[in-house]
């Protein structure tokens, strides 16, 4: 065979198997540290950023580095969709690591077009129907959406029920009232269709919304009219930041209703932030441990931390942890890509859908067991709730020796295992 002929045929494998012939794997990272949802944006985007790390130091993906591309886009959609523009150009990522709901849902049709696994932060309902035809409110095909966690919608489910059987253990008398608050935005608004639909289903007098921005603010209004309402379980769709506003105002208020939180609602953070003001909110927990939990694999956790915090003392928050988790969920179907015909969009997302009830190695017993199959996006149906308790000052301390101290903790109440039904695929 002359020279010629073999490099041609070189040439054209090279050109059927890009993907094996890269130095390294794009994967962009958009996360907000800096706009509306930072509070929560700064732990989960760090636990992204620390989880690739590590995985770079530790071999990458079957041998092959990570290029990763981390843009704080500040929580503004026409930004996410100019940087996704550029990590669609010449040198094109495998795979993005997303984080808001507006965005996210912006991008729906631009993912799977260009067949790129999209990673989210949001964990909308409208995100999870893989086929279009799921449930008969499902909006669109999702194919290449994914994310770790229960589904908002499903989120705001377990927290009808367990409001609803709150009720029943406390001799509540007659139809107890719910509330949905938070902004007119796609983001808190992404779960109210199926949760205000389920607690009427449980026996609810669903009251009307009660709006306040996404940003912290004086809302003494909102609280005075929450109070008139008579409401006994309030839904807060909001991020930490203002419904730590809420919470205070509503303090100050004289109001007495059973706050509930959506998964980015309240976290240890905001909780120091709140005070008394943030005792007994009960929110859902993606993770099936907290940081000073006694579980063998939090040392893998605590060794990723070093990558932003070399000392080892920082105490990481809920977020952080499934931020880690689902950058570990992506190596794992990027690995699995790897022994299956190479790291190309299509390829990831089936390594998605290998397996059942998967925990990526060394993270058991902190990641909980995801399914996403080809016609249900649906990671768990398993709601893990915990209620804040707070039982002195916090402005005293670090989250760590408040924790230490008892003065501020998280206690699992339930937890709720919902129907996998068809007709709540897709909302």
């Amino acid at each position: 065979m002359n020279t010629l002929k073999l490099t041609l045929l070189l040439t054209s494998a090279l050109a059927l198997a890009p993907s094996l012939a890269r130095a390294d794997y794009p994967i962009g990272h958009l996360n907000d540290f800096s706009g509306g949802t930072a509070d929560v944006g700064k732990p989960y985007g760090q636990g992204v950023d620390d989880a690739l790390a590590y995985i770079n130091a530790h071999g990458g993906i079957a041998g092959t580095k990570l290029a990763v591309d981390a843009t704080d886009y500040g929580y503004q959609v026409p930004r996410a969709l100019s940087t996704y523009k550029n990590w669609t150009g010449a040198n094109k990522v495998v795979a993005i690591m997303g984080w808001g709901t507006a965005d996210t849902e912006a991008l729906v049709k631009n993912v799977t077009d260009d067949q790129i696994p999209y990673i989210s932060g949001s964990y909308a309902g409208t995100l999870t129907d893989p086929t279009g035809k799921g449930g008969p409110s499902s909006e669109r095909a999702a194919p290449y959406n994914f994310f770790y966690g229960p589904s908002y919608s499903d989120a705001a489910r377990a927290l009808v029920q367990w409001a609803a059987d709150d009720w029943k253990k406390k001799g509540g008398q007659g139809k107890p009232k719910w509330v949905h608050m938070g902004a007119n935005h796609p983001y808190p608004n992404a779960p109210r269709k199926a949760e205000e639909e389920y607690a009427k289903q449980l026996g609810f007098e669903v009251l009307d919304p009660v709006v306040f921005a996404l940003t912290p603010g004086d809302y003494t209004a909102q609280c005075l009219t929450l109070k008139q309402s008579g409401a006994n379980y309030a839904y807060l769709g909001n991020t930490g930041a203002s419904n730590i506003a809420v919470l205070k105002s509503c303090e100050t208020a004289g109001v007495k209703v059973q706050f509930v939180g959506n998964v980015w609602g309240i976290d240890e953070n905001s909780l120091k932030a709140a005070g008394s003001a943030g005792n007994g909110v009960v929110f859902p927990v993606r993770t099936a441990a907290l940081w000073t939990d006694k579980v063998p694999a939090l040392a893998l956790f605590k060794d990723i931390a070093k990558n932003s915090d070399p000392s080892g003392t920082e105490y990481k928050p809920v977020h952080y942890l499934s931020g880690v988790c689902a950058a570990f969920y992506l190596k794992e179907a990027m690995e699995w890509a790897a022994a299956n015909g190479g790291v190309t969009g299509p390829n990831i997302a089936k390594g998605f859908q290998a397996k059942a009830n998967w925990v990526p190695k060394g993270t058991e017993g902190v990641c909980k067991p995801s399914t996403w199959t080809a016609e249900d996006h649906r990671p768990t149906l398993s709601v893990d709730l915990y209620q804040t308790q707070v039982t002195g000052p916090t402005d005293n301390g670090t989250i760590s020796e408040l924790i230490a101290k008892g003065t501020m903790k998280l206690n699992k109440v339930a937890t709720i295992d919902l129907p996998r039904k068809k007709e709540w695929i897709g909302y």
